[in-house]
């Protein structure tokens, strides 16, 4: 059994080797990713192990680097390219929208387009906009993308080789804070499905659903409320497009409540996807209203600021207490 501690993005670092050696058809591209190894190292010294010609330093051109992967998917390859950070990613979005969700629906099937787009995302690395927002939102809306967040080294490892090795295009939304935080990796093991939620922690008066970046903070309120007596489970989503709603809803039926957190701007965001879906599928087993805590309806905030713009330790309790007084 190959079991290491790593950190997250470590582990995207060896999954992108494990992946590479597998199959000369995968390429790694983007803006510093081969030299420079990527602006927070995820791929150091892939580009000396495998040469320029699998992974590629790309011009400051993001619509560039996805029509590129589009051209080289049809061909038969399977690219995987980084966006340097999240607010990087609109120079693209017209080819990411209007071309790779589209292709596989508008050729009956006949062409796929197995591209990976990389992004780091989220706050609290003290960075401005456009280095710290998180879109998901904006890609789950669009039908033919697949959606998804690793919150821990075990998933970044094991969900970035199931999206490579699908023939869907998929959006692999990195959490940047936690990229440095350590966890077992186990590369022998069979992974749960790509779009699988799993519960992180169990539990039995209050359901936190979160993925990516909130996920630690919700298993850090979890262990909070647990000092005052009240047991809460922690649903990781793991998958934003498309959503096991199986999970979530078999958990609030135990439960009776709901509370989903999220850095994104709570107006329109996932949660309110979830709590749509979820008050449709368990109405009579609710015992409060579904809650949402997540980011303000405002543009990403200065650095010095941004605590008290990301969802903490703080709101996700007091959203926890406002559900229990129902």
């Amino acid at each position: 059994m190959a079991v290491k501690k790593l950190p997250v993005a470590k582990a995207i670092n060896e999954s992108l080797r494990t992946a590479l050696e597998a199959d000369p058809k995968v390429v790694v591209m983007g803006e510093d990713v081969g030299k420079l190894g990527g602006v927070f190292r995820v791929t150091d010294g892939l580009q000396k192990d495998f040469g320029e010609d699998r992974v590629i330093d790309t011009p400051l051109a993001e619509s560039g680097i996805i029509g590129t992967a589009i051209g080289l998917a049809l061909r038969g390859y399977r690219p995987v390219a980084e966006i340097q950070f999240d607010g990087f990613v609109f120079p693209a979005y017209d080819q990411i929208v209007t071309q790779l969700a589209k292709m596989y629906a508008r050729s009956l099937g006949k062409i796929k387009v197995p591209v990976v787009i990389r992004i780091p995302y989220g706050g609290g690395i003290g960075a401005v906009e456009h280095h710290s927002e998180s879109p998901e939102a904006l890609f789950a809306h669009v039908a033919g993308l697949k959606v998804v967040s690793p919150s821990n080294a075990s998933d970044a490892y094991w969900m970035l080789q199931q999206a490579i090795q699908s023939d869907d295009p998929v959006v692999f939304f990195e959490p940047k804070r936690r990229y440095w935080e350590k966890g077992e990796v186990n590369t022998d093991a069979i992974p749960d499905p790509l779009h699988k939620a799993s519960v992180a922690r169990a539990g039995t008066d209050v359901t936190l659903v979160a993925y990516g970046p909130m996920v630690r903070t919700c298993l850090e309120a979890a262990a909070a409320a647990a000092e005052e007596g009240k047991s809460l489970e922690v649903v990781d989503l793991r998958s934003i497009s498309p959503i096991d709603f199986d999970t979530v809803q078999a958990s609030v039926e135990k439960t009776g409540r709901l509370v989903v957190v999220h850095e994104a701007p709570v107006f329109f965001g996932a949660g309110a996807e979830i709590a749509a879906r979820i008050t449709e599928r368990s109405f009579y087993h609710l015992e409060a209203p579904v809650l949402r805590v997540g980011g303000f309806h405002s543009p990403y905030p200065p650095a010095r600021v941004e605590e008290d713009y990301l969802p903490g330790l703080d709101r996700v309790l007091d959203a926890v207490d406002r559900s229990l007084a129902y």
